[in-house]
Parts: C-alpha cells; sequence; structure tokens
C-alpha cells in the first residue's frame, strides 16, 4: 500500500517548532575555491525550497550546483552560488543581507501558494513593495503583435502610470502583470466604478482579435500587503492558460543517450517503488534562474520535494528530484498525470526564453535595455516604436529607480528578419535617455567548478553523454558530510 504525504500541522505546533529550532545559514566561502557555499538547516514545511531558491535568485546570484534534503521534518539545502560574473560573493554587506533575508523568509513565509494569490511583491532593488502602492493588473490572452503597445495606449488615455510590470510569451500565448497608479495623484486607483471601467477598457482590446471563446481574461484590482512573487504569478497566469499543451517532449534514444545534435529539455519520470518516490529527471540547457522556474512548477502543482541534486557545467544542467505528491491519494500512476508533469515542465522551461531558437540556439531578435525619465505614456510610446517598425515583443521586464524607468523589451521581427538596428536610435529619439541593444543569448553563464554529466565533444561540437550515475545516489553522502559543518559566515 502506497502512503502519501499530506503536509498538514497545526500553525501554533509549526510555530513553536521554529522558535525552538530556528533557521541557521551559513555562508561559506572557505570550503570551494569557485563558489560561495550558501548552507541552510531548519525545520521543514512545504514550500520553503521555492522560498529559498527565490531569495537568491531576486539577488541575481547564479546557482550551480544544489543539494537538496528534506525527509521528516528538518530542512536542509545546500547551494553554489557566484555573482553574475562568476566570482564568489566577498560583499560583507551582501552576505550578512542574504542571511538575514533566507532567517527571515522561513519565518514569515513570503511565498503563497496558487490559493493564496492576492498580491505581488517587489523584485530586489526596486523601490518599495507593490502592494502597498499600485493597482495591479493581470492579463493572459492570445499573443499578437501590437498587444503590449495597445495595452499600454489605453492605460495612458485613461491616466494610469505604468510604475513596473513583467510580460512572458509562450506557445502563441501571452501572460502579463502591469502595476499603475492614478497619474493625478500618486497611488493605487480606488474607485471602484473607475476600476471597473478601465477593466472593462482593457478586455476590450485583448477581445480584439480573438476568435469566440478564445481563452482569455483580463483582471485589474488593488493589492493588499503582498506575499506572491511576481515571476511565480506570472508561471500560475501561463499554467491557467495552459501554454503547456502546445509543449513538445523532447525524448532521446532508450538507452538515455541524447540524440545527435538535440540539446533540447529532456524530462523523464520513473518510479522508486523502494521509498514510495517519484523521480524527475530534467536536462536542459543552463540559464539563470533556471532552478527557480523548475521549482514554481513542482510548487504549484502540489508536488513536495524530498531530495533533490541539481548541477551544471558549461552549457547544460541536470536536476533530478525525488517528489510525493502533497495530496492524500494523488499520484503519478496514470500516464496522463505523467505526461503532464513532463510538459508543465518543459513549458516552465522555456517561457523565460522563448525568444531563442533552441537548434541551433541562436537569437532570433535583440534586447533593447532603456533607462530615462518615468512619465505617464512611456510604455506606450516606447512599444508604439517597436510596433511601428514591424517588431514584436517577446518578453518585458519594466520598474522604476527613483524618478527614472528601467526596463528590458525582449524584441523579434514580425517577419521572421534580422531586427532592424536602428531599433534603438528610434527608441532614444521617441524617449530620451539612455537606450542600449544586446544580441547574448540567456544561455550564457558563467562557468562553474561544479561537474557535470556530459562532456563536449570539441571535433564534433556534439554533445557525448559519459556513463551515468543517478546524481541521486551521491546526494546522500553530500549531504552527510555537510550537515556538521553549520556555523557562522566565513569570508
Amino acid at each position: 500500500m502506497d502512503i502519501f504525504y499530506h503536509p498538514h500541522m497545526d500553525r501554533e505546533i509549526e510555530s513553536l517548532i521554529e522558535r525552538i529550532h530556528p533557521p541557521r545559514v551559513c555562508i561559506d566561502n572557505d570550503s570551494c575555491r569557485e563558489c560561495t557555499v550558501v548552507k541552510v538547516d531548519s525545520a521543514n514545511k512545504h514550500g520553503i525550497l521555492l522560498e529559498m531558491v527565490q531569495v537568491l535568485t531576486d539577488l541575481d546570484l547564479i546557482i550551480s550546483r544544489s543539494y537538496i534534503s528534506s525527509d521528516g521534518g528538518w530542512f536542509m539545502d545546500v547551494f553554489h552560488v557566484t555573482d553574475q560574473a562568476g566570482k564568489k560573493l566577498t560583499d560583507e554587506t551582501l552576505m550578512l543581507h542574504i542571511q538575514q533575508k533566507l532567517c527571515t523568509t522561513r519565518r514569515k513565509g513570503n511565498i503563497s501558494s496558487d490559493e493564496d494569490d492576492e498580491t505581488t511583491s517587489e523584485p530586489y532593488g526596486c523601490d518599495g513593495p507593490h502592494s502597498l502602492q499600485n493597482t495591479a493588473l493581470e492579463m493572459t490572452g492570445l499573443d499578437r503583435p501590437g498587444l503590449l503597445s495597445e495595452i499600454a495606449a489605453v492605460l495612458a488615455e485613461l491616466g494610469c502610470t505604468v510604475t513596473s510590470g513583467m510580460a512572458w510569451t509562450h506557445n502563441d500565448r501571452a501572460a502579463c502583470i502591469i502595476y499603475v497608479e492614478d497619474a493625478l495623484k500618486a497611488g493605487p486607483i480606488k474607485d471602484p466604478i473607475r476600476l471597473g471601467h478601465v477593466q472593462e477598457q482593457l478586455q476590450n482590446v485583448v477581445e480584439a482579435h480573438g476568435d469566440i471563446g478564445e481563452r482569455k481574461s483580463v483582471r485589474l484590482r488593488n493589492l493588499a500587503a503582498g506575499r506572491t512573487h511576481t515571476e511565480r504569478r506570472l508561471h500560475q497566469l501561463m499554467y491557467a492558460d495552459r501554454d503547456y499543451e502546445s509543449c513538445r517532449a523532447c525524448h532521446g534514444e532508450s538507452s538515455g543517450e541524447h540524440k545527435k545534435g538535440c540539446d533540447g529539455t529532456h524530462v523523464s519520470v520513473s518510479r522508486c517503488k523502494d521509498k514510495g518516490y517519484w523521480v524527475v529527471n530534467v536536462r536542459s540547457r543552463d540559464r539563470p534562474k533556471l532552478l527557480f522556474d523548475t521549482v514554481c512548477v513542482l510548487t504549484d502543482l502540489h508536488y513536495v520535494v524530498f531530495h533533490a541534486a541539481i548541477r551544471s557545467k558549461s552549457s547544460m544542467a541536470e536536476q533530478e528530484y525525488f517528489i510525493k505528491h502533497a495530496v492524500a491519494g494523488a499520484c503519478l500512476d496514470e500516464e496522463s498525470e505523467r505526461q503532464k508533469l513532463i510538459l508543465c515542465l518543459i513549458a516552465a522551461i522555456e517561457r523565460r526564453v522563448s525568444h531563442v531558437r533552441l537548434i541551433p540556439p541562436t537569437i532570433k531578435g535583440l534586447r533593447v535595455d532603456i533607462r530615462t525619465k518615468n512619465r505617464t505614456g512611456l510604455l506606450s510610446n516606447v512599444t508604439r516604436v517597436f510596433r511601428e517598425n514591424g517588431l514584436s515583443v517577446s518578453r518585458v521586464e519594466i520598474g522604476t529607480q527613483g524618478d527614472n524607468a528601467v526596463g528590458s523589451f525582449f524584441v523579434t521581427d514580425c517577419s521572421g528578419q534580422q531586427v532592424n538596428p536602428n531599433i534603438a536610435e528610434l527608441v532614444r529619439q521617441e524617449c530620451g535617455g539612455t537606450v542600449f541593444t544586446d544580441h547574448k543569448s540567456p544561455y550564457r553563464v558563467p562557468k562553474s567548478s561544479s561537474s557535470s554529466l556530459l562532456a563536449m565533444d570539441e571535433t564534433t561540437n556534439n554533445l557525448v553523454a559519459k556513463p551515468i550515475v543517478s546524481i541521486g545516489n551521491m546526494l546522500w553522502s553530500q549531504i552527510e558530510r555537510l550537515s556538521g559543518s553549520f556555523g557562522s559566515i566565513r569570508s
């Protein structure tokens, strides 16, 4: 008979455990030559892994290796991290901030489930929490050229100033979260009649080119004190919009080796009958925030990660998870459930890099970075330049720093041609400030000292698999070796 994990504990008992066993965080610069090792030791609870990963990724740290163990009532995680330049962490202030943030996050439980998504918290480095200042627009629907430009134009016309936001596109679907405030008086739009009018106008934009019965959603609301992370919420919106249904699993040979020239995303789900776990193996091109995107899906689908090992080197990443479903009686025995999990993981990995062609791994467009004085209608002006020059926006990250607006726009040419190299100058003429373009691949990450299961054959430039040993088999020795090494920060 299978035994299912049901993560229910009285909140008072959980709080007592946390007071008796407060989280311990060690930041170690001695044990690894090229990486800083962050070790977290804490009482366990559902979702804690995602909380830890979010703290590190919000600080733009690169996680090159991780070992996770949370069987029973205790959680222990080890992260090998570097900065964006591939260097160890040396800033004492940053290391103290990481330590405090991990402990604070553990005690407060900053990440909510998809049922408790009333707010969205500010990414690290931006001004103040959105949830205390702004009204939020959440939209999903069919992607098309000019959609963001039309939404931004309506917001500007109705007197809404955009303060920050994110938008992703994937498999011809689009999702965005845009934070706005009243252009006349700073702060959220509190008049329910005006909120309803703005939402109605935005719904007209989204429905303008869609077929009858087309999936779409527009939601405009004021947010209370928040816990849900913006990027996690985007994953939830795209999952609810079923973008994963159009994903294609990339299957290797029956031996587990990849086909010649294939560096796509490979996901497998198998049964570990001895321990009652399901084992999920993910192999994909490495990039920043890959671990966060993967753990988001597992958490939002109510899978509990009991053990995991993640490693990367060069351009490839290997992830292995030992999971059970959090709901008693639910499991992956049905083939349809296993396929759904596989497609959801593939979708989560692809959403952030939908502007990249995997085979060969080349950029289909370019990134346009801007920094200029913030004002009402700025987003409308920028996206109108893109639309008038035949460009489609595939991904957006915008925010404010003081009085300035900063943002990155990932654009592609609607006709499949190269993006006009003068687009930066055209945006600069329209909006002023500083504008740069970037052709770098998002898959280029700093080299790490971690081992990999893969080697690059330099003569053929093809991936050749070495004899594979399950990462999970090596997890136990690593955890045992590191479990006694918690202490204070050492630099």
